[in-house]
C-alpha cells in the first residue's frame, strides 16, 4: 500500500544527503542584495571587491568546457566591500563565525587591519560587519574598535573579541526582506 507521503509500510527511508555547498555564503549574499537594493533606490554605490587571482594552468577539453585546474591569489586581498555613501568614502570587512562565545581574530589578517586604519587615517568609513551563526545576530562594529581589541591580541592579552563586547559596542543590524542587511540606518547613526 502507498502512503500520501510515497512510502510503503516497512520500506527503507532513504535520508535526504545534506548539501554543504557554498556553506558560509549567507552574510555575502545577503550583503551583495542589500548592496543592490541601496544601488538601484540610489542611497549608495557599494560592491563587493573582486579577489586577484593569476590564472596559471587551464584544462581545455574543449572550448565551452574549459576548467581553471591552478590559479595563485596575485596579492593579498584588502577588505571585502567598498563605495561612496553620502559623499564619503566606505570600506568594510563582513565575516560569519559559528563560535557562540566570541569572535576569533585568526579569521583576520594584519593586512586587512592595516588597510582599515588606513582608511580612517584618511577620513573614510570603515567598520565590520560580523554575523554570529549560532545566535543568527548580526552587528556592525566600527574599526576602531575591532583595531584596538586586535592591537591587546599582539600584547598577549587576546585570542579573540566576545560576543558580549560585539553585542554591547556593536550595533544590530535587523534583518529585513528588502534590504536584507539594512547597514546604513547605522553608518549615518555612527558617522553622520
Amino acid at each position: 500500500m502507498n502512503y500520501p507521503s510515497g512510502v510503503k509500510v516497512g520500506a527503507k527511508v532513504k535520508k535526504r544527503q545534506t548539501n554543504y555547498t557554498n556553506r558560509g555564503m549567507t552574510l555575502e549574499e545577503d550583503i551583495n542584495l542589500t548592496n543592490e537594493y541601496y544601488l538601484n533606490e540610489n542611497l549608495a554605490i557599494i560592491h563587493k571587491k573582486p579577489t586577484p587571482v593569476q590564472i596559471v594552468n587551464v584544462n581545455y577539453p574543449k572550448r565551452s568546457a574549459a576548467v581553471i585546474t591552478e590559479a595563485y591569489f596575485k596579492q593579498a586581498s584588502t577588505t571585502d566591500y567598498n563605495g561612496l555613501y553620502r559623499n564619503r568614502y566606505i570600506d568594510f570587512e563582513a565575516k560569519e563565525t559559528k563560535n557562540l562565545t566570541s569572535f576569533p581574530f585568526s579569521n583576520i589578517h594584519e593586512h586587512q587591519i592595516t588597510h582599515m586604519q588606513q582608511i580612517i587615517d584618511h577620513g573614510g568609513i570603515s567598520f565590520f560587519i560580523i554575523k554570529f551563526t549560532q545566535h543568527d545576530e548580526t552587528f556592525l562594529l566600527d574599526s576602531n574598535l575591532l583595531i584596538a581589541a586586535w592591537n591587546k591580541q599582539f600584547k598577549g592579552e587576546r585570542k579573540s573579541i566576545t560576543y558580549k563586547y560585539i553585542a554591547d559596542n556593536g550595533y544590530l543590524i535587523p534583518f529585513k526582506y528588502t534590504a536584507r542587511i539594512d547597514y546604513l540606518p547605522i553608518v549615518d547613526k555612527i558617522y553622520f
